[in-house]
């Protein structure tokens, strides 16, 4: 498997820094419960799999997988110290810093705060129902050009990963380009004092998560929390298309900057050419005048983050043609539509970190959009869209009768997706079968379509439906034809 038109990687060498035990003791509130000759933690992780060096490893109790269970585990996989809210059994010859703290994810929490306060940065926010990650990416790409940047790693963006992502912080960072998620109402708020941002992104409210906050209104309530944070001082930069978003320019205290398609836009994307896999042409428009610009990320849905970037990058003082290079290199996030080209000959087009019902839609635009080779097949796979609430057959419905204008061929997956291959069936659609699970999507897509040269494959549904193994094995099947 390998990637096409993979961005310029612009990386820097960075240096883990250290937080001195005695810091943290103070800064936590913690007490030591054993002596120990550890002086110092690098960072801090709270998944016992993925600790990483003289780390910190949070114990976050849970009713599924409570983090004390695997402190040892975690202090053999290299970390040299652990928050822990009780004591837990651990070998005596075992040298570790065994910190107790009344509340180990308030403790991660302050210990952040405290680092991030440390810290002569100036943090950029970015919050939204979808897009958030590649929203991220393509910030970051672009304010790095000229800025010593850091970003979040992946989807560290909760209140345990942004925390995690404040202690890898070092003095010669100058901007830190911070995704936010939340799950309720207050998540945003905690995680804007924490990181303390001068400019916040709102990408879009969208009916996504309704099962956990409930209404659209409470999600847009929820992501309010972010320009509601910004000091005054500070840029809010929202989304000019959304009601939902551009309303929030009343509960800021900060200049607003907003971005779009539409004509009411401070800075806008005018003109929109898309060139497939190749990503897309447009004229940029701003208060810095006009220019024409390429962008290297696929997707005419993905435009709107591109002119928020330059919006961003803008206000931090990064040149207009930086700004262009930058946007012409193209950003990639893993598993967000990444083109990556089979062993077959097919491209296919990796979606599959999440799914709603707006980002189906954009990947099923950018699907019509793309031109194939001679012969080639527009195809896809399109599984379950979680937490949708109580319109969630509607919503699959609708995504099936848009994939039937699109597709030459269709591959449901899931409890859900039997809505989306009725509804494609309904409209037309020719050829569209039904798969229970990741690898039966596989299966199925290279016994009744085998995907060869000149064929494009969308693969997209919710995170939890798995089909990041539908890309790993479509990715080597068919060499053998």
């Amino acid at each position: 498997m390998r990637l096409l038109d993979s961005p310029v990687v612009r990386s820097v060498v960075r240096v883990p820094p250290t937080i001195r035990l005695d810091d943290l003791l103070a800064v936590t509130g913690g007490r030591l419960l054993r002596p120990t000759s550890v002086t110092s933690v690098i960072g801090a992780s709270v998944d016992s799999r993925r600790v990483s060096p003289s780390s910190c490893f949070v114990a976050l109790p849970g009713e599924r997988a409570d983090g004390h269970r695997f402190v040892e585990d975690a202090l053999r996989s290299g970390a040299v110290a652990a928050l822990v809210e009780r004591p837990v059994d651990l070998p005596e010859d075992l040298d570790r810093a065994i910190v107790q703290v009344p509340d180990s994810l308030a403790a991660l929490a302050d210990l952040a705060t405290w680092w991030r306060n440390r810290h002569d940065v100036r943090v950029v926010g970015i919050t939204g129902s979808t897009g958030k990650t590649i929203a991220k990416e393509i910030v970051a790409d672009v304010v790095s050009r000229t800025h010593r940047t850091l970003r979040n790693e992946g989807n560290l963006n909760s209140e345990t990963g942004l925390p995690m992502t404040l202690l890898r912080l070092e003095p010669a960072d100058e901007v830190a380009v911070l995704e936010m998620s939340m799950y309720t109402v207050g998540d945003i708020a905690l995680l804007a004092e924490i990181a303390r941002p001068e400019v916040g992104v709102v990408l879009a409210v969208h009916p996504t998560h309704l099962e956990r906050a409930g209404s659209i209104e409470a999600i847009a309530q929820a992501k309010s929390e972010l320009p509601r944070a910004l000091p005054a001082d500070g840029l809010a930069v929202l989304n000019a298309d959304d009601p939902r978003v551009a309303a929030m320019r009343d509960v800021t205290p900060a200049p607003v900057r907003t971005f779009g398609l539409g004509p009411d836009a401070d800075a806008r994307a005018e003109e929109i050419e898309t060139r497939g896999i190749d990503g897309t042409t447009f004229t940029l428009v701003g208060p810095w005048g006009s220019r024409r610009v390429r962008s290297g990320t696929p997707g005419r849905h993905l435009v709107p983050h591109a002119v928020a970037a330059a919006i961003v990058a803008e206000h931090l003082g990064v040149p207009m043609d930086d700004i262009a290079d930058a946007l012409e290199a193209g950003s990639h996030a893993p598993h967000r539509m990444a083109v990556l080209g089979a062993d077959s000959g097919a491209r296919l087009v990796d979606d599959t970190y999440n799914a709603s019902p707006v980002s189906v839609g954009g990947a099923l635009e950018f699907l019509g959009e793309t031109p194939l080779g001679p012969g080639g097949r527009r195809i896809a796979v399109l599984g379950d869209m979680l937490e949708l609430g109580p319109d969630e057959e509607r919503l699959h419905r609708e995504i099936g009768a848009r994939a039937a204008a699109v597709v030459d061929g269709l591959v449901a997956v899931g409890e859900r997706g039997r809505w989306i291959a009725a509804a494609a069936r309904d409209a037309g659609a020719g050829r569209v079968v039904e798969a229970t699970d990741a690898d039966e999507a596989a299966e199925l897509l290279e016994r009744d379509f085998a995907p060869g040269p000149g064929d494009l494959v969308l693969i997209k549904a919710s995170r939890g439906i798995g089909l990041d193994r539908t890309v790993e094995l479509l990715a080597t099947m068919g060499t053998d034809r």
